[in-house]
């Protein structure tokens, strides 16, 4: 099990040839997808850990090849170059709906919940940014965007459709490793992951020039904020620039590691977890290096994981002795989420 050192202040540490200034563990998923029993078990122990910690980790050698990943970045980046106008007929229309084209300052991603609050911070410093979300392909209210496949585009769908089916096989495979860890029967949670009521988001942070950050020392790509699911996948290019809160409320930077995921956890599965495991809070700022006065573009392809709309969440077995210490009601994933995403848009 290879686990990230951790310097006094639980901010540096190096990594290979890497010096990452974040608190998260670099685990090894291989061992929980092929090793021997013993070392599955450890592996799900760490990624417990770090999710009981951090809330952050790092997993290497995950079964998403780097062709796969490198070709979905590629043509993530194709869709980005249409035109605006041609984005914006395929634009993000409701909460439940959750698909299609959002603009730069459309969404705030922020901890805040009251709607004016939220539109007060969106004024003074929009997101730069851009998105385009992809739900579970053939549910019948709520149709995914596809943009027109010719020229570069062609074969769009399908890479996007084989992209959420493998990440929705590796939602499977984390979920069980947690179970594991948690002492749990390593399937428990199949029956609540196996819909696939998932979000893949393509990111698209637009080339900015550096002086957009001076003038507005509050100007940031993405507010902080924590996700509100169960886990994310979350894969970036080199660029740089997001940040975790560390367990002593600093940010640090999470900084790339080739070839890995980083993976947090949700909202709803600190709920679900009665709060031992952390929903950590993160932001993207400008990115530590420019190339001369500006900052390039900058990629990133998060895989939002959900428990299935249908289903009930409660506290799991094991996070509270008696009935008092169940910190939350039950409540629906499906109402959870839009009640969420409501206060965003």
């Amino acid at each position: 099990m290879e686990k990230a050192a951790v310097n006094a202040d639980g901010l540096l540490i190096p990594v290979g040839n890497h010096l990452c200034r974040t608190p998260h563990h670099l685990i090894d998923f291989a061992n929980f997808l092929e090793g021997d029993e013993s070392q599955k078990v450890e592996t799900a122990k760490a990624i417990l850990d770090g999710f009981q910690t951090a809330g952050f980790i790092y997993l290497k050698n995950i079964p998403i090849t780097s062709e796969t990943r490198t070709h979905v970045f590629g043509t993530s980046a194709k869709l980005f170059k249409l035109p605006l106008d041609v984005k914006l007929s395929h634009g993000w229309t409701t909460p439940a709906a959750n698909r299609g084209y959002s603009a730069p300052g459309r969404e705030k991603v922020t901890q805040l919940t009251d709607i004016s609050e939220v539109e007060k911070i969106r004024s003074q410093a929009p997101d730069i940014k851009e998105s385009w979300e992809i739900g579970r392909e053939g549910e019948p209210d709520h149709a995914n965007h596809w943009p027109v496949e010719q020229g570069e585009l062609s074969g769009f769908k399908s890479t996007m459709l084989d992209f959420f089916e493998q990440c929705k096989a590796m939602h499977v495979e984390v979920m069980r490793a947690i179970a594991l860890g948690m002492g749990l029967e390593p399937g428990f949670f199949d029956r609540f992951v196996d819909v696939g009521d998932n979000t893949l988001r393509l990111l698209h942070y637009p080339e900015v020039s550096r002086e957009v950050f001076k003038i507005n020392p509050g100007q940031v790509r993405a507010g902080e904020h924590s996700d509100y699911g169960s886990i994310t996948l979350l894969f970036q290019d080199a660029r740089g620039g997001l940040q975790v809160r560390s367990p002593n409320g600093t940010f640090v930077d999470a900084t790339p590691i080739e070839g890995t995921c980083v993976v947090n956890a949700g909202d709803l599965l600190a709920r679900w977890s009665n709060d031992t495991i952390k929903s950590t809070v993160h932001r993207v700022v400008e990115p530590p290096r420019a190339d001369g006065d500006v900052h390039p573009p900058r990629y990133s392809i998060a895989y939002f994981c959900n428990p299935n709309f249908k289903d009930h969440i409660e506290a799991l077995p094991g996070t509270f002795g008696t009935e008092a210490e169940k910190k939350y009601e039950g409540i629906n994933s499906g109402q959870y989420l839009i009640q969420r995403l409501a206060a965003t848009y």
